[in-house]
């Protein structure tokens, strides 16, 4: 019921998961094709790097208003094209991203202004560093299909922000919301070719790392990632990996358990349980886990399953039948490996890629669902019985992208969230923290590379430079030729006196260190007295 690849050579299909009706069609871009679009970037890169801060403010703005004037239609494209309720598509899309530009927009030239940096005893010599900030060039985001717009439109936004141009790929499932963002940006005033979308499949993406932009930032499987890895190394073009994740949420014997139940179920079920910070793995306290699961199965029976436009459904459709196929597998791999089905674990009788929120019971790390990513709406529970045993079990992973931890004693949640092996933690919060885009998001492990949002992900879209000035440009530098006796005591003294970053300890080798470098001045002049 998800997108078909293509029923004509060279389109891409865009079809409702919720209805299998066709929502429109899109070209599939060659390789000649993504080579022209990066040429055309960096025509556009030229120019945009160029223009100040105010004037990048002034696109992204504008793009906002675009999209403040079109919130119903955008948020329902977005539902169509994946699935999700309507309100999700605006509580987890629209506004976080708006959010992002104007934080961006207001932000930017702040976080990038050029930074003085201390160098120690070396600034004694009249010398002075700094850092500068360079766009990179052409910037090639990849999604993912999940959150097909405001992943591509934050780091969009960011890409601009820093003086680059921007190539979007979207995902082959959701073509129809990656066009709608060049539309957008267009409307909002961007430059030919600064902001392009190129649809397409696999190969279309793999066309646009083999190209060479200047940085790839792709959000997907961790065998995706791995193949563009392999392919940016041929020309050293860096990248940024967003590659899922199996987060573990910890449930203490002293949390608020109305309040964790509620955050488990929106955890998983939220779009469907396709989210890489979904919980897809609960562990609870063995004192309270038999009361616990049956606050979350009274609270899972409770949502509604539908169509995502209708207004009270909360779990809409799967984006990909293919996902389908994978949730279906874990679900029967727990059945067989003596877990306990407690609500769900079927397919929905009805047209779309629908299956019930699912809780499971008496799971283990064992089990192929809580060590596989699933990406769907399940929510396996297991016990554990000491706060280093959850530890242990929550890093139990080859993923490491967010996790929760949830207690009424704040240092005892400190305590846990910095053992745990994640790019996040959060304390009594779960999952949404990429809806701020002032904090930094990434993962460890095969979680992937790098940041988006906040200030690192900012520096991810940049090019540090280090300005170094000596400002008494007028005697030679004592580690200069010759080397002599003389030298070997002076390079003594530094690795001793100097290194030690006292000015008592310095000011005792300032004797000798005039003695030198008058040496190599003298041997300066007797060079240009012999020519």
């Amino acid at each position: 019921m998800s997108a078909v690849i293509s029923a004509l050579p060279g389109e891409i299909i865009s079809v409702d998961p919720s209805t299998g009706e066709e929502l429109g069609r899109v070209p599939s871009y060659t390789t000649d094709e993504v080579e022209a679009a990066l040429a055309r970037s960096r025509e556009a890169f030229a120019g945009w790097r160029a223009t100040s801060f105010a004037a990048r403010r002034a696109l992204v703005m504008a793009a906002r208003e675009v999209i403040l004037g079109e919130l119903d239609e955008i948020a329902g494209l977005i539902s169509a094209e994946t699935g999700k309720p309507v309100a999700e598509a605006l509580a987890m899309e629209v506004a976080p991203v708006l959010d992002l530009m104007r934080h961006f927009a207001d932000s930017a030239e702040k976080m990038l202004r050029p930074r003085r940096i201390g160098i120690g005893l070396y600034s004694l010599f009249g010398r002075t560093s700094k850092i500068i900030y360079h766009p990179l060039g052409p910037v090639a985001i990849i999604p993912a299909w999940n959150f097909p717009f405001s992943i591509p439109l934050g780091e969009a936004t960011m890409a601009l922000m820093a003086g680059n141009s921007v190539l979007i790929k979207p995902s082959e499932l959701t073509p129809m919301v990656g066009v709608k963002i060049g539309e957008i940006f267009q409307r909002g005033g961007a430059a030919a070719g600064l902001v392009q979308i190129l649809t397409g499949a696999g190969d279309t993406g793999a066309a646009l790392v083999k190209a060479g932009p200047a940085k790839v930032m792709f959000t997907g499987s961790v065998a995706t990632g791995k193949k563009i890895l392999a392919t940016a190394a041929e020309k050293m073009t860096p990248v940024v990996l967003e590659l899922g994740g199996k987060d573990p949420m910890i449930v203490f014997e002293d949390a608020d358990l109305e309040l964790a139940a509620g955050g488990a179920v929106w955890g998983a079920f939220c779009n469907s349980g396709q989210a890489c910070s979904s919980v897809e793995r609960l562990y609870v306290h063995e004192s309270v886990a038999g009361v616990f699961t049956r606050m979350v199965v009274e609270k899972t029976r409770r949502l509604k399953q539908g169509r995502g436009t209708d207004d009270d459904v909360s779990v809409g459709a799967m984006t990909s039948e293919a996902q389908l196929y994978k949730v279906e597998e874990h679900v029967a791999d727990f059945v067989r490996s003596g877990a306990v089905i407690e609500t769900g674990g079927r397919r929905v009788e009805m047209d779309g890629t629908f299956f019930e929120p699912t809780v499971i019971s008496g799971a283990s790390n064992e089990m192929l669902g809580m060590r596989e990513e699933t990406f769907g709406p399940t929510l396996p529970i297991a016990k554990f019985a000491t706060e280093a045993e959850a530890i242990e079990l929550a890093n139990d992973s080859k993923f490491g992208l967010t996790a929760s931890v949830w207690t009424r004693d704040a240092a005892k949640g400190r305590r846990v969230a910095e053992q745990i092996e994640a790019g996040t933690v959060c304390v009594n919060e779960v999952l949404y923290t990429h809806g701020i885009g002032q904090t930094p998001w990434g993962g460890v492990k095969n979680s992937g590379r790098g940041r988006t949002h906040g200030i690192d992900g900012l520096m991810e879209l940049v090019e540090p430079r280090h300005i170094h000035l000596n400002r008494i440009a007028l005697l030679p530098n004592a580690w200069w030729f010759p080397y002599s006796r003389l030298a070997k005591e002076t390079f003594k003294a530094f690795a001793t006196h100097f290194a030690s970053g006292s000015m008592v300890r310095f000011s005792r080798m300032v004797p000798l260190l005039h003695r030198r470098i008058n040496e190599v001045k003298r041997s300066g002049s007797e060079g240009k007295n012999a020519d």
